[in-house]
């Protein structure tokens, strides 16, 4: 038989050459079991007392001598569905601190092209409505390709968004081929290529530049007030 099977349900090395021993050997001594596997003599008693403990082997006394027996294979299945059921009970639990792990990280820094799609594609995993204001920049020219691949993403998920943008975008094209947005227009008087969007309980604040960063933000309280602030503009931008 293949020791390396009885290591993968759990089994050292020598507990597995030991096991199989008493299988096919039937009742032993320890020196017995070092002789025919080759194993230290130390070495089986430490290994046949952790095999005891599993309860896969079990022994009699005779002659205040021990000999070993292996218990039924059928034990190996009775472990693997004991380990199954401690897991199931404590995969509550370990989700539960993964989850509070994961609660600490309140605030995330993005740098970089690459690392500032994380913050659109978890745009797209919260599925929620997108809030957008700021100045619009032509993002397609800084990261190629990809609003494409997002906005169809969008409306696989049927993700609106709203945009509030300063009067002099009115003239820029590309945001009329924006799907699911609408856009309404207030006069800021300044510019710069920056850009805030709020999403589920999360704000992110992003800067526009062939190096672009973001900064993700997920505090509820905080994401309610750029949305009522975001709201108060709607209402007095024009179409």
């Amino acid at each position: 038989m293949n020791e390396k099977l009885l290591e993968e349900a759990g089994m050292t090395t020598a507990e597995a050459k030991i096991y199989l021993a008493l299988l096919e050997k039937g009742s032993s001594k320890a020196g017995d079991i070092s002789r025919h596997t080759g194993i230290h003599r130390r070495s089986v008693y430490d290994a046949i007392e952790r095999l005891i403990q599993k309860g896969l082997v079990s022994y009699i006394k005779t002659n205040n001598r021990r000999y070993y027996e292996a218990a039924d294979p059928e034990r190996l299945v009775e472990i693997q569905r004991e380990k199954e059921e401690t897991m199931t009970q404590l995969l509550p639990e370990l989700q539960l601190l993964r989850k509070m792990s994961d609660e600490k990280k309140e605030v995330l820094f993005f740098r970089g092209k690459q690392a500032i799609k994380t913050v659109f594609d978890d745009q797209i995993t919260e599925g929620k409505e997108i809030l957008v204001f700021g100045d619009a920049v032509n993002v397609d020219e800084i990261v190629k390709y990809f609003f494409m691949h997002f906005d169809k993403q969008r409306i696989q998920k049927n993700i609106k968004v709203r945009m509030l943008f300063d009067e002099s975008a009115r003239k820029e094209e590309y945001l009329k081929k924006i799907p699911l947005a609408e856009i309404r227009f207030i006069k800021k008087g300044n510019k710069s290529p920056v850009s805030t969007n709020i999403y589920s309980d999360k704000v992110s604040i992003i800067t526009w530049d062939e190096n672009p960063k973001a900064i993700l933000i997920k505090e509820p309280v905080l994401a309610q007030s750029f949305k009522s602030y975001f709201e108060f503009i709607w209402a007095m931008a024009k179409k």
